[in-house]
């Protein structure tokens, strides 16, 4: 789980120096032949027709919506660590979600966690935009909606995953899912913006290298030794750890601080996705 909390710092290390659309653009055209060797290298069994387009809806929610509405809240001026709480709700929408849309039981427990989880990002939220009179909004509208938008995508490609890709082996699907976002964020970039990319920055390669390689490939890796060894049920369970993982390094790295407002949200939207956990 500290592992996926770095995603977070490192695209926030990494935003000032390229426009959010165009890094993404430039990250999966790494990617994407990355994961065709991993693939191979793996002997993964390459998916359906059927399959294949499952998996290009799910790259499109997940690498696309998701990963496209945190680069666009960084761009925009929002905090990591209120994105990374915000993102983090997913498991809470999720297991809130699935009764309806795939038949599973969703206890009491479950949705006091969704109240308490959204109580605790508007907690948040309050002190951040500014609308308890304090001090300037950190962040605009815009960057807070886009925060919103990948909360949904991320809950919409986990619940169309396990619905339609459950067989799907994670390196080849994963090359399928990297291809839908990939022409996604590149019409995207193409349409709204003008390929700005400072390649000579340190700190831009370093968030790169970083994002392409250890969390788009090694990430898949540790998933399967995981499902191995029959842990990968538990990596859920965890997830509520990532915003205060990220709170501290944003904290330490780039100066973000949370009020007393804030930390408690934290600590309420943190309950509320521990109980949905449980």
């Amino acid at each position: 789980m500290p592992l996926w909390s770095t995603g977070f710092i490192f695209t926030k290390l990494g935003i000032p120096y390229a426009e959010p659309l165009t890094f993404m653009a430039v990250r999966f055209a790494i990617v994407l032949p990355l994961m065709v060797g991993l693939a191979l290298v793996m002997r993964a069994a390459w998916p359906s027709r059927t399959e294949a387009g499952h998996s290009l809806v799910v790259g499109a929610l997940l690498h696309g919506l998701y990963l496209g509405g945190v680069f666009i809240a960084f761009a925009e001026g929002v905090p990591a660590g209120v994105a990374a709480l915000i993102v983090c709700l997913q498991p809470v929408l999720t297991a809130t979600a699935v009764g309806a849309v795939l038949g599973e039981q969703v206890r009491p427990v479950q949705w006091l966690g969704l109240v308490l989880g959204l109580a605790g990002v508007a907690m948040v939220l309050w002190r951040k935009m500014g609308l308890d009179g304090g001090l300037e909004a950190e962040g605009s509208l815009v960057g807070y909606g886009f925060a919103a938008l990948s909360l949904l995508g991320i809950t919409a490609s986990t619940i169309y995953q396990k619905r339609f890709c459950a067989d799907v082996h994670p390196a080849s699907g994963g090359v399928y899912q990297y291809a839908a976002a990939g022409v996604l964020v590149t019409a995207g970039a193409a349409l709204t913006e003008t390929w700005r990319v400072d390649f000579t920055a340190p700190e831009f390669l370093i968030s790169l290298f970083w994002l392409a390689v250890v969390l788009s490939i090694v990430t898949v890796w540790l998933l399967m030794i995981m499902i191995r060894r029959g842990a990968a049920s538990k990596v859920a369970s965890l997830f509520y750890l990532v915003p205060a993982f990220v709170a501290f390094f944003a904290w330490l790295l780039f100066g973000e601080t949370l009020g007393p407002l804030a930390l408690a949200g934290m600590a309420v939207a943190v309950l509320g996705v521990a109980l949905v956990n449980r």
